[in-house]
């Protein structure tokens, strides 16, 4: 991949400023952004933006360079709502731009899958669906049923995932795994399909089933060369704390938190190691599980996604007791409410149920898992009602 960028690079001092050289700048930034390896990632996003800053979208070379400076403010956790703005700015009357759509040659199609994705994150996860829903439908009527057709189905899937739609998820992600079979294996495509999976079993409760997916595409060391989003230490270390390997998880919990600080990637929601290294660390490491909350905190406040804030306040919670963890659970309910992650406002509703008490709460956070699929969420709210120890 180096090879490859510097390649481009070559090429694109030859030409004079302008649509020509400014295409193979972006497939430069595009590249570079998708390499997990690279040495400079904030020297990368700093001469990015500079790139970007004055572009208004008038070609698309210029709207291939929004979408990337959308897709890089992204992960590093900046203003959501000014990754959105980038993102508006390179559609046309809110549709991709002619020459730039799903089956068109002259640009990749990982350029729109980071446009997808930039909007998933930002909570607009309506103007995210549309897009790969689009992706879906033009591969299917183009007849491409490989690799292209498998991510547009593993990132359709995530959306429902984030929307709280588990059932639906597992359904398209699976078939995401399907299709990508067809292509080989242990390639990216299958780690971002397996890893989507892995994370909606886990939201689902179903750990076994996460587990077998995990050995079925080695979902371990080595990692591709490529980035995995969601990203794959945070899942990992998910898994491996909810199959009982306690110490291994926060290792790889650590393991994510050291290659963000490294990226400077501190999207919160896109990265979660943190909210659940917080936890891990909470009986024998309180100082520093209370410092890694604060700071997820920070970041989620930075980012400013109505998710982002929840879940920062959800973690904040678990390190606390008494009326303080009530206070920021209700915080938490109020955020989550209003973001369009449903499975995340039932896990923080039941866990406001449980602190306060409230037969009421627990029953609307019950409601909303099953609606869900969340199982293990739903055992946990009917295990609370069961167990007698809340006010009636």
């Amino acid at each position: 991949m180096e090879e490859a960028v510097s390649t481009v690079d070559a090429e694109a001092a030859r030409l004079q400023p302008g649509p020509a050289r400014m295409r193979l700048q972006a497939v430069h930034y595009m590249w570079e952004g998708i390499h997990a390896g690279e040495e400079d990632a904030s020297g990368r996003s700093r001469s990015l933006a500079e790139l970007v800053e004055p572009l208004t979208g008038r070609d698309n070379s210029e709207r291939a360079l929004l979408i990337l400076r959308a897709f890089d403010a992204m992960t590093r956790g900046e203003n959501a709502q000014e990754v959105a703005e980038l993102c508006d700015r390179a559609l046309v009357n809110g549709r991709l731009a002619p020459g730039l759509g799903w089956t068109d040659t002259e640009w990749s199609f990982e350029l729109l899958m980071m446009l997808g994705i930039s909007y998933t994150y930002v909570d607009r996860l309506d103007r995210a669906e549309s897009l790969f829903t689009e992706a879906q439908r033009a591969y299917e009527s183009a007849g491409w049923s490989g690799g292209h057709l498998a991510l547009a189905h593993a990132f359709g899937g995530y959306v429902l995932r984030r929307r709280g739609r588990l059932v639906d998820a597992e359904g398209f992600l699976r078939e995401a795994l399907r299709l990508a079979d067809r292509v080989g294996r242990g390639l990216p495509m299958h780690w971002s399909a397996a890893c989507m999976l892995i994370d909606t079993l886990l939201a689902r409760g179903h750990v076994t089933a996460a587990e077998e997916i995990a050995e079925r595409y080695s979902f371990e060391p080595p990692h591709p060369s490529t980035i995995v989003l969601p990203d794959t230490h945070s899942i990992r270390g998910r898994l491996l704390i909810a199959t009982g390997r306690f110490e291994d998880g926060v290792n790889e919990l650590e393991t994510a938190e050291k290659i963000s600080g490294a990226r400077g990637g501190h999207n919160t929601v896109m990265a979660p190691w943190a909210g659940d290294l917080a936890r891990a660390l909470a009986a024998e490491d309180p100082r520093r599980a209370a410092a890694v909350a604060a700071d997820a905190r920070a970041q989620a406040e930075r980012f400013g996604t109505d998710t982002a804030i929840g879940e920062a306040l959800r973690c904040a919670a678990a390190l606390e007791t008494g009326q303080r963890s009530v206070a920021l659970l209700a915080q938490a309910v109020a955020y989550l409410e209003a973001s369009p992650c449903a499975y995340e406002h039932a896990a923080a509703r039941v866990e406001y149920g449980i602190a306060s008490r409230s037969v009421t709460e627990i029953k609307r956070g019950l409601t909303l898992a099953r609606s869900c699929g969340a199982d293990g969420l739903v055992a946990r709210a009917r295990e609370a009602l069961d167990s007698g120890l809340v006010a009636r």
